[in-house]
């Protein structure tokens, strides 16, 4: 395809080029109503059907991504989207210009690739960045290219629309920023502050709120609502402990006390065990990794380590308790007794007055019920017309 018609494809030509039918294109929009809302999807009505008429007109967005200190684990969950698969994701909703760890080109081709991505889309592109950039020594702990990476992240943010942090590296520096930090390691917002950036922390974070992210500002043209903390709202507005499945053993008080331990083994809540799920925002517990319901911490009997926290994750010892600043049992629940007061003389009157009505009642009904009893077996000796 001529590079002129790949710059004006939009996501509707894109797919229909993929031998995608509308229905398909419905049915995709409907899995991202449910796994990767948008603040499209919260200011219109919320139907596959809206959705796919915004999302047809945008053009694909150009994403460059760059890798720094990290375990590619945020690319790997990227990789392990099913609705819609990894393809139809880079292909067809997005164009995945540069990619390290998807691309072929290596070595000079690949510094090639980038610096042709950056250069044709310059101020349009949507960069992401997975690891947080060592600054310590003038960031020569790591080196791309024969350059800092901390140059890297500098020329290339400097040129692009709008900046993602994907991952908790890369947010505000994750695993490698744990004491003492030898690297100096920190994530983007610290380094480029003339951006939009928006960080999307998890270790790894859900791919469905990336590809939520990019879709809107695609769309719409601008980021999502964010927190204090730069995170999209849409994906960071609750603590995993106000739906946790285990919540109703820790209102109701039952906590496993070891790894293995029968409340363990059935399914008791896990804050004795050092769980961070009461002071982290994230949306595990009911936006599923993958399509997959148990694979995040707590679904495997692991505690919640905090990852979406910049004070808790890797900074608070997994075993240290966390302050639960929500109600905590047994606040929750009523008192089981209470005060009894007297019987007085007016009261027991009114209980008899009751008891004699209902007891009227009751003898009147049954006066009626034998009558028509009676009736009915007069009649049934009648026979048939009469005689």
């Amino acid at each position: 395809m001529a590079k002129d018609a790949i710059e004006k494809e939009t996501i509707a030509q894109s797919l229909k080029n993929a031998g995608y039918s509308r229905r398909d294109f419905i049915q995709l929009c409907s899995t991202l109503v449910a796994t990767a809302p948008m603040g499209l999807a919260l200011t219109e009505k919320t139907t596959p059907a809206a959705m796919a008429k915004s999302i047809a007109k945008a053009k694909k967005p150009s994403v460059v991504w760059l890798h720094f200190q990290d375990c590619t684990g945020c690319s790997e969950t990227l990789l392990r989207t099913t609705k819609p698969d990894v393809a139809d994701l880079i292909i067809n909703l997005i164009s995945l210009d540069y990619h390290e760890t998807l691309m072929v080109a290596c070595g000079q081709q690949a510094e090639d690739a980038l610096n042709s991505a950056v250069s044709e889309n310059a101020g349009k592109f949507v960069l992401v960045v997975e690891g947080s950039i060592p600054t310590k020594d003038q960031g020569h702990y790591m080196m791309l290219g024969g350059k800092p990476a901390l140059q890297v992240l500098k020329e290339v943010g400097s040129k692009a629309a709008a900046i993602i942090a994907m991952g908790s590296c890369s947010s505000w520096g994750g695993v490698p920023s744990a004491d003492p930090n030898p690297t100096g390691a920190t994530g983007v917002d610290s380094i480029i502050t003339d951006k939009p950036i928006i960080n999307l922390p998890g270790c790894p974070p859900n791919p469905y709120t990336l590809l939520g992210v990019v879709l809107e500002f695609a769309v719409m043209g601008k980021l999502p609502a964010v927190d204090e903390l730069k995170r999209p709202k849409f994906a960071y507005d609750r603590l995993i402990h106000d739906h946790c499945p285990r919540r109703a053993h820790f209102d109701a008080g039952r906590f496993a006390e070891n790894y293995g331990s029968a409340g363990h083994r059935e399914g008791y809540c896990l804050f004795k065990l050092g769980c961070k799920g009461p002071v982290t925002h994230a949306g595990c517990s009911t936006r599923h990794f993958n399509e997959v319901v148990d694979a995040w911490p707590i679904g495997l009997g692991a505690p919640c380590f905090g990852c979406t926290e910049k004070s808790v994750g890797f900074r608070v010892p997994l075993f240290t308790r966390v302050d639960v600043h929500t109600a905590t049992p047994p606040d929750t629940y009523a008192p089981i007794s209470g005060s009894m007061g007297k019987f007085g003389a007016a009261a027991a009157g009114l209980v008899g007055l009751a008891a004699g009505a209902i007891g009227g009642a009751t003898w009147a009904a049954s006066q009626r019920l034998a009558s028509s009893e009676e009736t009915i077996a007069e009649e049934a000796k009648t026979p048939v017309g009469g005689k």
